[in-house]
């Protein structure tokens, strides 16, 4: 089931007026910046002055830009805009230890400030703010009437506050009642999704969502087991082919040229993860995330069949509902636009940090790995990038050897290395006892033990060899698309 989800539109008049009054209290700070700052401290302006104009400004813009679809992000502002609060309040407290005279001529309540424990308390009340916007923003807690009521409590302190403050830093006390009252308006806008989709939250990452469900252990892994070869496990396994071969000639007699054994295999992997989509899942940043409905295969190809021929990656954008022909469409579309290509912009990266010169080389690629760790690689490097995706598929067939066991790479979040080699003949005894001549491909497998156990990989190959039997299946869209657990 999917968590709470929220957001903001456009269309909605509370948006706008949201946005509007957050960039008016960043535009009274940047009047007060300069009118001057005499007698404040350098952390005082940057807390004071400086702070609560960025938040203003980022408030505006993610409701604005990103309100829309990663409306969650909004804690941000709410975070800093606590923070700012909390300076506020002790600001009042080290001013009157300084000098109690301004007791004398304090309005609205800021004599409270001269004793520590108020300091504290309000410090309390922020983090609660806090907890609570994050918590209702993330889906750990439902919206109901109790969240405005909430939220307009420090917009009625605030406005009492400017009411009796008889003309005693306007500027200040008015910007701060249009922050605090963007909040309350925009929790007034808020929507649910209810297009029945997953919708990123904070621990998502531009190629993923997080598995939160996952059991302690597997948690675990990840600092015990920080690389990809720490956790890999190796399978080998043989298939038999017999029933794909014939399904091979039925769908070339039905026109569809050059169909092979790599698409039945892609088709048969796309459905499994269908059914068992916790193979989809991958390892990054030391948590498990899930691709979602994206289920994207790399593979080398060479731009033609010789040996001088240069190699090139593609990668393959897949998703469970995919047939036999959908797949057989994509792959070779996707084949000859990269042959037709003179450079690919994987190639283009490639030529891009060969350039440059060893050992900054060597920082641009550690910069690039805690980029990846923390899940802010932008969205056009993980599509050329071939250790970013699915699943690696080869065919050591067209080469005619055996499949290669080959290392999981510790660099990007591919969790699978699939390959399979060339057909070979077995005579067999039946049922019966006669003697008949099947067809195999040996596979082997290298897997990210992190993401799921032994025990579902071992039920996925069962449930491939299965398909395998039955080929004819792959003809049509699954029955039902099992979504992971959140």
């Amino acid at each position: 089931m999917n968590a709470t989800r929220y957001y903001v539109s456009r269309k909605n008049p509370l948006t706008w007026l949201s946005a509007l009054m957050a960039l008016a209290a960043a535009g009274l700070m940047v009047y007060g910046l300069c009118q001057g700052t005499e007698g404040m401290s350098t952390w005082n302006v940057i807390l004071l002055r400086i702070l609560p104009i960025w938040i203003g400004v980022g408030f505006a813009f993610i409701v604005l830009v990103r309100g829309p679809k990663e409306f969650y992000r909004i804690t941000k502002p709410v975070f800093w805009g606590c923070v700012y609060f909390g300076a506020i309040a002790m600001d009042w407290y080290l001013r009157l230890q300084a000098d109690p005279s301004l007791m004398d001529s304090l309005s609205g309540g800021y004599y409270l400030f001269a004793y520590l424990r108020y300091v504290l308390l309000c410090w309390f009340l922020y983090l609660v703010l806090y907890i609570v916007v994050r918590m209702i923003l993330t889906g750990r807690m439902k919206r109901s009437l109790f969240f405005p009521l909430f939220s307009a409590v420090p917009v009625a302190v605030l406005a009492y506050d400017l009411i009796a403050a008889n003309g005693v830093d306007m500027i200040d006390k008015l910007s701060n009642l249009l922050l605090v009252g963007a909040l309350l308006v925009v929790t007034l806008a808020m929507r649910v999704f209810t297009d029945g989709k997953y919708h990123n939250t904070w621990g998502d990452r531009p190629d993923g969502r997080r598995v939160r469900s996952i059991e302690g252990m597997s948690l675990l892994a990840g600092y015990f087991m920080p690389d990809r070869n720490d956790a890999c496990n190796s399978i080998r396994d043989t298939v038999e082919i017999s029933h794909v071969e014939r399904y091979i000639h039925k769908k070339r007699a039905e026109g569809l040229k050059g169909f092979g054994i790599m698409h039945v295999f892609l088709a048969a992997y796309v459905r499994a993860v269908a059914k068992y989509p916790g193979l989809n899942r991958f390892f990054s940043g030391q948590r498990v995330h899930q691709h979602g409905e994206d289920i994207s295969f790399i593979m080398v190809v060479k731009k033609s069949m010789s040996t001088e021929a240069p190699d090139t990656s593609i990668k393959l954008h897949l998703n469970a509902h995919d047939t036999a022909e959908d797949v057989y469409h994509k792959l070779n579309a996707m084949i000859e636009e990269a042959r037709g290509e003179e450079e690919s912009g994987l190639d283009g990266v490639i030529g891009l940090l060969s350039c440059i010169p060893g050992l900054l080389l060597k920082f641009v690629v550690w910069v690039l790995k805690v980029m990846d760790y923390f899940g802010k690689l932008p969205k056009f490097l993980l599509e050329v990038s071939p250790f970013h995706g699915s699943v690696i598929f080869t065919s050591m067939g067209s080469l005619g050897i055996p499949p290669v066991v080959h290392h999981l790479y510790n660099f990007g979040n591919l969790p699978v290395f699939l390959a399979f080699g060339r057909k070979y003949r077995k005579v067999e005894l039946n049922d019966e006892g006669e003697p008949v001549t099947r067809r195999y491909v040996d596979i082997s497998l290298n897997t990210d033990e992190r993401t799921v156990d032994g025990f579902y990989y071992a039920t996925v190959l069962k449930y491939f060899h299965k398909i395998c039997r039955n080929p004819s299946q792959l003809d049509l869209p699954p029955e039902e698309v099992i979504r992971d657990v959140d």
